[in-house]
C-alpha cells in the first residue's frame, strides 16, 4: 500500500515537472501570439504576457504589407521554391540510397566514404565556391541554386536516413519479388517504396521545415523583391518604415509558422516512426 502511494506521488511529481518544461518550452510562441496584439508600447514597455490594450488589425495590416509586395505574395514565392526543392530531394535521395543500400558496385565504399564526410563540411566553407558555380551558371535571383542540387541528391543527411532504413528491410522481400518477375525499378516502386513511407515522410518534413525557414542562402541567392520567400519578407517589413509596427511583424511571424506546425501535426505518425526507426534519435 505504500509503495503504490510512493510510486503515485512520484507520477505526480513527473507530470507537474513535464507540464512546467512543457509551458517553458512553449512560452516563446504564446508570447509571440499574444504580442501580436499588443502596440509598440506594450512590447517593450511591459512584461505581461496578456495585452492591455488589443489591437485587432495587426494580421489584415500585416499580410497587405508595406509596399508593392504583400505576404500573399511572398508566401506563393516560398511554395514556389519550397515544393520542387522537397519533391526532388525525395527522389534523389531514395534513388541513390536505394543503390548504397541493395547493389554493389566499383568505389561504393569510397563514394559512401566521401559522401559521409561531406556531412562534415561547414555550409561556410562552400558558400563561396557555390555562389561563384551559381553565378556562372547564370542561376542568381532564382530558385535554380534550391531548386536543382535537390534533384542531384546532394544532401547526405537524407541519403544516409534513407540508406540506414532501406538496410532495415529484409532482402527476402527483394528476392520474392525477382522471383515474381520485377525488375530492379519495379522491387523499388512495387515493393520497398510502400514500407518507407515513415522514412520519405522524415526527409520531407525536415526539408520542408528548413528550407521554408531558410533565411541566410534566400538573402544570397535571391535579389528582387518581387522573389522574396517569407524570411526575406519578414526582413523588409523591418527595412520599410523607420517607424516598425511589431504586431504586423509578430503576426506575420506566427502567420509563417502555421504550414510547418500543421505539417508536422498532420505527419507526426509517421515522422516519429521514421526517425525511431532509422537509428536518428535525438
Amino acid at each position: 500500500m505504500r509503495e503504490l502511494q510512493h510510486d503515485s506521488k512520484n507520477s505526480w511529481l513527473n507530470y507537474i515537472f513535464l507540464i512546467v518544461l512543457g509551458l517553458v518550452m512553449v512560452y516563446p510562441l504564446i508570447w509571440l501570439f499574444t504580442s501580436s496584439f499588443k502596440t509598440n508600447a506594450d512590447i517593450f514597455g511591459s512584461s505581461r504576457l496578456l495585452p492591455t490594450t488589443y489591437v485587432w488589425d495587426a494580421y489584415k495590416l500585416g499580410w497587405q504589407g508595406t509596399g508593392q509586395y504583400g505576404f500573399e505574395d511572398f508566401f506563393i514565392n516560398t511554395l514556389k521554391l519550397v515544393i520542387p526543392t522537397v519533391i526532388f530531394t525525395i527522389v534523389s535521395s531514395v534513388l541513390v540510397a536505394y543503390g548504397f543500400a541493395r547493389f554493389n558496385f566499383p568505389l561504393k565504399t569510397l563514394l559512401f566514404s566521401v559522401m559521409i564526410a561531406t556531412l562534415m563540411l561547414p555550409n561556410a566553407s562552400v558558400m563561396i565556391p557555390r555562389y561563384i558555380l551559381f553565378n556562372k551558371l547564370g542561376w542568381l535571383d532564382t530558385y535554380l541554386p534550391f531548386i536543382i542540387p535537390a534533384a542531384f541528391a546532394t544532401s547526405a543527411f537524407f541519403i544516409y536516413l534513407m540508406i540506414q532504413f532501406i538496410r532495415g528491410l529484409p532482402r527476402d522481400l527483394d528476392e520474392a519479388a525477382t522471383i515474381d518477375g520485377c525488375n530492379s525499378f519495379t522491387v523499388l516502386t512495387r515493393v520497398l517504396l510502400p514500407l518507407c513511407k515513415p522514412a520519405i515522410f522524415s526527409v520531407g518534413i525536415f526539408q520542408f521545415m528548413w528550407t521554408w525557414n531558410d533565411f541566410f542562402n534566400s538573402i544570397i541567392y535571391i535579389s528582387s523583391v518581387s522573389k522574396f520567400t517569407i524570411s526575406l519578407g519578414l526582413r523588409l517589413s523591418l527595412d520599410a518604415s523607420s517607424a516598425v509596427s511589431w504586431n504586423q511583424v509578430l503576426a506575420m511571424s506566427v502567420v509563417s509558422i502555421v504550414p510547418c506546425v500543421l505539417l508536422f501535426f498532420f505527419c507526426q505518425k509517421y515522422f516519429v516512426e521514421g526517425i525511431s526507426t532509422t537509428g536518428l534519435k535525438g
